[in-house]
């Protein structure tokens, strides 16, 4: 494996060493990435398979730790992309206190995306067993992106009621628990759930988090969302 020399030679350490722990952060994040269904992975635990070593100097981990995403790219066609962290909105209002599931001040993480097209990872790479994840995932984001980026946890059960899933089922055929499976997009970063304590009790709201605001995805709703308000359009003329 080869090194930006400039950059390598800053450190008295041999490649192959360098060379063992940029593989060993690579089979980190795919192993990672494998067993927690694509949830972003800490920076900080990165680090600390690097420091945990005994490697102590002072920009040593981030040399590894972008040789390992180059490396993801150039051989296993995986974007490694850090997640800007979102701030729930109603934890900037001043006039209530808001409790939010995740740290504003959390530090950087990251997942994997694959660079293939994507008739090409249909086909070769997509688990078929788990295809209807991403169908949830596109429906939850684009429920919260028609209600302005924010909802209610009460309302966006009531919409998907409508498609058939139901807060309280354990025993769906495709999501099991089905409220799992809507707090497995949380943990993804696709949603971020706040409880924010009012007169009238404690109310959860779901947001889009940094995933559902990547732009590839955010526009792909956009222009989705556009098609359906032009296909109703066109049926009320029709009528």
């Amino acid at each position: 494996m080869s090194f930006n020399p400039e950059l390598a030679s800053q450190f008295d350490i041999p490649d192959l060493e360098k060379d063992k722990l940029v593989g060993e952060v690579i089979r980190y994040i795919l192993f990672k990435t494998e067993q927690n269904s694509g949830c972003p992975i800490k920076r900080e635990e990165l680090t600390q398979l690097i420091t945990g070593k005994g490697y102590k100097q002072r920009n040593f981990p981030s040399f590894v730790i972008d040789e390992a995403k180059s490396k993801l790219s150039s051989i296993f066609g995986y974007e490694m992309r850090e997640l800007q962290r979102s701030r729930p909105s109603a934890a900037a209002n001043t006039g209530r206190a808001s409790q939010s599931q995740q740290s504003v001040g959390e530090a950087k993480s990251y997942v994997i995306i694959s660079k293939l097209p994507s008739d090409v990872y249909g086909k070769f790479v997509e688990d078929k067993g788990s295809v209807h994840m991403p169908g949830l995932t596109f429906v939850v984001i684009g429920i919260i992106h028609l209600a302005g980026g924010r909802i209610t946890e009460e309302n966006l059960w009531h919409h998907l009621k409508r498609l058939g899933l139901h807060e309280n089922e354990e025993n769906h055929p495709q999501f099991s628990n089905t409220k799992l499976a809507l707090e497995a997009l949380a943990q993804q970063r696709y949603l971020q759930k706040e409880k924010v304590n009012g007169p009238e009790g404690n109310i959860v709201y779901y947001e889009l988090a940094e995933r559902a605001l990547d732009a590839p995805i955010y526009d792909k709703i956009k222009e989705y969302v556009a098609q359906m308000v032009q296909k109703d359009a066109t049926a009320l003329e029709t009528d």
